[in-house]
């Protein structure tokens, strides 16, 4: 089933009279997007093991005062799933690509989890056209440690798929038609309480990541180990000076979010999303909603 605003299930009421779906070559590279409303363009970048769905809820709210563009990274939703081009600057550029071709020269982002880290190399590598900046739930590849094999139970539960994800291929075989069990246990464990993401929610996300391209390239974006050099990189050009507010959940990240964006952006602010954990747009719709809008009016 192609994952566009017309066939996703599950959606808020009037959804798809607001937005609609598309697709764009960039590079070579079918990349797709959810667009609507009027405004400055937002671009909104999705977590691991998520597609633009992730930001389903807040949508509606954004597109009363910004064109909003969901995205699809390459390697999920309906883009294209190549076998290479995972790495942290790759994504970003085709990001840029994806607004030029969109008509947007001058944006606001915000992303979290993966879109954390390509929503940082976006605006490190085009300063010209990133106006500000959200960044939430992740820390920055290169400037926070990898979690060591040997970490507290506790630690374990969270932590552990960073190591098991980068592996060569016994990952993509051990998971292959066991989705279910493995990306649902990422999202039972990582949000507030089990139950916080809707199983309906749960299931449109592990469908699509039965696809063997969207498996493959949901280990990918772990094995591209270059990520982490490009970000330092980047970071030694010299920090982000526009204005960058870095979320944490209160049962996730808290200010540690804040602490990693420090790193690379003078001008940043923090918040923590009430009540939840780590899937913020999902957990906390309502006050991720407000959030956005008042940082980026």
């Amino acid at each position: 089933m192609p994952f566009t605003a017309d066939a996703v299930p599950h959606l808020p009421v009037g959804f798809g009279d607001t937005f609609t779906s598309r697709t764009v070559d960039v590079n070579g590279v079918e990349l797709h997007a959810v667009i609507g409303g009027t405004g400055p363009a937002l671009l909104l970048l999705p977590a691991w093991p998520q597609f633009w769905y992730g930001w389903r809820l807040v949508m509606p709210a954004l597109a009363e005062h910004f064109t909003v563009v969901a995205a699809d990274l390459r390697g999920v939703g309906a883009s294209s799933k190549p076998a290479t081009g995972y790495d942290a600057v790759t994504l970003a550029d085709d990001m840029a690509g994806l607004m030029t071709s969109l008509g947007h020269d001058n944006f606001h982002v915000a992303g979290y989890d993966m879109g954390m880290m390509v929503g940082y190399v976006l605006a490190a590598r085009h300063r010209d056209r990133v106006s500000k900046l959200v960044l939430a739930e992740a820390v920055l590849a290169g400037f926070t440690p990898m979690p060591p094999l040997l970490m507290p139970p506790e630690v374990n539960e969270l932590a552990w798929h960073f190591v098991f994800n980068r592996l060569a291929e016994i990952n993509e075989r051990m998971v292959s038609g066991r989705e279910e069990i493995y990306f649902g246990h990422q999202f039972a464990t990582k949000a507030a309480s089990p139950e916080a993401i809707p199983q309906a929610a749960v299931d449109v996300y592990v469908d699509a990541l039965r696809d063997p391209a969207a498996l493959h390239a949901s280990f990918q974006f772990y094995r591209a180990g270059e990520s982490g050099g490009q970000v330092v990189a980047l970071a030694a050009e010299g920090p982000l000076d526009i204005p960058v507010l870095a979320i944490g959940g209160e049962h996730g990240m808290r200010d540690g979010v804040e602490q990693a964006v420090r790193q690379v952006a003078s001008n940043t602010s923090g918040a923590i999303a009430p009540g939840a954990a780590h899937f913020l747009p999902e957990e906390a719709p309502e006050w991720m909603a407000r959030t956005l809008i008042d940082f980026f009016a």
